[in-house]
């Protein structure tokens, strides 16, 4: 039983010891949920608010408060004290230190995980990449958001379904197979990948310009792909797997796999059954020649789902694949993590899925986030501003490996460390702040070895692996927790205590920030501790709880960095 949960459960016996005839009270599952973290240490360590009884026994909350303190009889778990309607709890420190230890030990790199998902299935739509088009910055958030999220999941004992909804479907293609036939050299679609696609999808605008016509053979074979034609699926096929291809270059540098890549083009014949379904159960209305689902009562436009001239659009397909998925996967909640944008389109399509009787579409979720800028210039494919992710991933590892060659230029394995450092730059940058700001790169914030940076947190990392190193003759000697009670010991130990909600509450609000949030504090607050003790000097019992602490704090680290997909180095 970790600190909080016993404080919860000794409050709740004594509040029930008191007042045994009242009913309402909160029960120890309850009073956890409410404790909180005071602003000022001198506070207390928790705090719980007693206005929540204050309606069940009423009676006001510092009277309830300095009732409750009065008869508190833990004092080996923490000492109390009322303060303006607050119990602050103030913990035994040595049984802190040993309870928390003794936690983190027995869990050793699984601390925080559980099998709460156990039995639940998470589907999660991320990255979904368009076919014949080029990774940009502006792919890194759902990319990066979507895995760290499957991490999580995974750690919690959800079983994960990873799904690339990838953009393979529209006249565009037409528009490409026209191009590649007329203009196209297959040996060098094959070296120069997406690079060579786009340059015959550019070519095709230019020649349309001065040929309308050409605009005609583009829909004539996007007309071949939507029946089957085999030469056109050859080509559409080839199309994928060569974008694909590329894609994998930056999914391998990010660490990044799906489970499946059924996109847009998957759902073609799983739309009409769904459109029927709509129509059998009288949801679909017409409005000027289209076909659509009134939502007028729920205060949102009406869901397109056919155009008039009988097309389906990106409603029609989501809907198909929702249906598609928790026939396949029996998903508790499916995730779509897609740009803010977006937030309109999927309340509209979640709504359809309800009014047509699906009680699971409660468990779809739009995780929504913010745009992405670099260095100030927001990023605009018609102007050509766009930072391809490769290049930024690319450049991150050399500047990386320009600083480790200042900073420690007898490193080992160098342009590992750089691989590692520089790609977990980005991915922190991403993931630091919570996800539906705005996130601005800036190297300079990025890739800063003393700041709140990934650079920093891995260095920490890092640090604690060479104290472990040094420690060897330490080995086997019995920990005297009570070395532990300082100041310092006591921060870091309340922030590793507490890592296992921190990941359930990431969980829960689909916010991978909350674990870089608090691997950053954790990191701080061990280099703290490291400037103000000498973790190996003194009696070899207290220097092993010291070496045991930093041991914890590696692991814990190592642990929240590859929840937001980071790698941790062991030297830097």
């Amino acid at each position: 039983m970790d600190t909080m949960t016993q404080i919860a459960a000794l409050t709740a016996e004594t509040i029930q010891n008191l007042w045994p005839e009242a009913e309402g009270l909160p029960t120890a599952e309850d009073l956890r949920s409410l404790l909180a973290v005071p602003p000022d240490p001198a506070l207390g360590d928790y705090a719980f608010p007693c206005f929540r009884l204050a309606k069940p026994l009423r009676m006001a909350p510092p009277k309830i408060a300095e009732a409750v303190c009065a008869a508190w009889a833990h004092a080996d778990v923490a000492s109390v004290q009322p303060v303006n309607g607050y119990m602050n709890f103030f913990l035994n420190r040595e049984n802190f230190a040993a309870q928390t230890m003794a936690a983190l030990q027995a869990a050793g790199d699984r601390f925080g995980s559980s099998d709460i998902g156990k039995g639940k299935t998470v589907c999660l739509d991320y990255s979904s990449i368009n076919i014949a088009k080029r990774f940009h910055i502006g792919h890194l958030s759902t990319t990066m958001i979507g895995h760290s999220l499957k991490r999580i999941y995974d750690f919690l004992g959800y079983t994960t379904v990873g799904i690339n909804h990838l953009g393979d479907w529209g006249t565009q293609f037409g528009k490409m197979i026209c191009a590649y036939k007329k203009w196209g050299v297959k040996e060098e679609v094959e070296r120069d990948g997406v690079d060579a696609m786009t340059r015959l999808y550019v070519r095709f605008h230019e020649e349309a310009e001065k040929d309308p016509s050409l605009e005609d053979e583009g829909r004539a074979w996007f007309k071949k792909i939507e029946d089957g034609d085999p030469e056109a699926m050859e080509i559409f096929t080839w199309f994928k797997d060569v974008t694909l291809k590329d894609a994998a270059k930056v999914y391998d540098k990010l660490g990044v796999s799906f489970d499946s890549y059924a996109g847009e083009s998957f759902y073609n014949d799983k739309m009409e059954p769904v459109i029927q379904e709509l129509r059998d159960k009288n949801l679909l209305v017409q409005s000027q020649g289209a076909w659509v689902v009134d939502l007028e009562e729920d205060n949102m436009p009406p869901c397109l789902i056919l155009k008039s001239d009988g097309a389906t659009i990106y409603a029609t397909r989501d809907l198909a694949a929702a249906v598609y998925r928790q026939n396949t996967y029996h998903f508790d909640k499916c995730l779509y993590v897609v740009a803010y944008q977006q937030d309109l389109h999927f309340r509209q399509v979640f709504r359809v899925l309800e009014k047509m009787g699906y009680p699971w579409a409660k468990g779809c979720v739009h995780v929504s986030f913010g745009m992405v800028s670099f260095d100030g210039a927001a990023l605009k494919t018609r102007t050509g501003n766009v930072v391809l992710l490769e290049d930024l991933l690319d450049q991150a590892v050399a500047k990386a490996r320009e600083i480790i060659e200042e900073k420690s230029p007898n490193l080992e394995n160098k342009d590992e460390v750089a691989r590692q450092v520089g790609i977990g730059a980005v991915v922190y940058t991403d993931l630091s702040n919570n996800r539906i700001k705005d996130i601005d790169f800036r190297w300079e914030r990025a890739l800063n070895f003393d700041g709140e940076s990934g650079p920093y947190v891995q260095y920490t990392h890092a640090r604690c692996c060479s104290l472990l190193r040094k420690a060897e003759s330490l080995a086997g000697v019995t920990p005297d927790w009570s070395a532990l009670t300082d100041d310092e010991a006591q921060a870091l130990l309340r922030l590793l205590s507490r890592f296992p909600d921190v990941v359930l509450d990431a969980a829960d609000k689909y916010e991978p920030s909350m674990i870089t949030r608090a691997v950053t504090d954790i990191a701080q607050a061990f280099n703290k501790y490291y400037y103000e003790h000498r973790i190996l000097d003194g009696e070899p019992a207290q220097a092993a709880a010291r070496v045991a602490l930093a041991d914890a704090t590696r692991r814990v680290i190592k642990t929240g960095l590859y929840l937001i997909g980071i790698e941790a180095p062991e030297r830097m």
